[in-house]
């Protein structure tokens, strides 16, 4: 059966954020077949063939100000060149986001719609958070999983007068490990899927149609 590599390209100013890609990373690598690679977005720029090579990519940043981070932004623009101009080369991968900030809510929003449409420009498959809301009810608890209530990918929330040896909670943290195994699952089912179809099925871009040869 094939494996897949799923690379976590991510940006933390204090600590939280790389804590919940640590937490993400320890998702994806407890999936059998997959495994899980760290890479800071300051790194990145020196590490473009491997993340070519990855089979998915998960990003993640924390929410400043409604938005990314500015070193996340800078990654961002710099696959301009680096990725795009040079053959598209992440078209087709798997992809999603995380991101945390110090507020429960904290436009955290605003921040994986930006991921999710970089994404799109890339030409990715986005996975979202796969959770119903929690912790919005009497019977809820600030335990349970996405109790943020996100659904296009994972949320943590860090108290700002809380290091990230103590933030974010267990539960958020428990959350970005779901996403992780989720998208490590979804990427092994498209890896093994896309083996098994490989020189059955074309895509005839002149017309639109698809075509399985026989």
């Amino acid at each position: 059966m094939s494996s897949a590599s799923v690379a976590i390209v991510y940006h933390s100013g204090y600590g939280h954020t790389a804590r919940q890609a640590a937490a993400v990373k320890e998702g994806i690598d407890r999936t059998a077949g997959a495994r899980g690679i760290l890479v800071t977005c300051e790194d990145a720029q020196a590490r473009w063939d491997e993340l070519a090579a990855a089979d998915a990519i998960i990003f993640g940043a924390p929410t400043y100000m409604a938005g990314v981070s500015a070193e996340f932004k800078i990654f961002e623009e710099a696959t301009s060149p680096a990725v795009m101009t040079k053959g598209f080369l992440w078209k087709d991968k798997i992809a999603a986001g995380f991101t945390n900030s110090g507020a429960h809510a904290g436009d955290k929003l605003a921040t994986l719609v930006q991921i999710a449409l970089f994404a799109a420009q890339h030409g990715m498959h986005w996975v979202n958070l796969g959770l119903p809301p929690a912790n919005n009810s009497t019977t809820g608890s600030p335990d349970d999983l996405n109790r943020l209530g996100f659904w296009l990918g994972a949320g943590t929330q860090s108290n700002t007068d809380q290091g990230p040896d103590a933030a974010p909670p267990e539960a958020d943290l428990a959350t970005a490990r779901y996403l992780g195994a989720r998208v490590a699952e979804a990427t092994l089912q498209f890896v093994r899927g896309r083996a098994a179809c490989a020189g059955r099925v074309g895509f005839d871009r002149s017309d639109s149609r698809v075509s399985v040869e026989t």
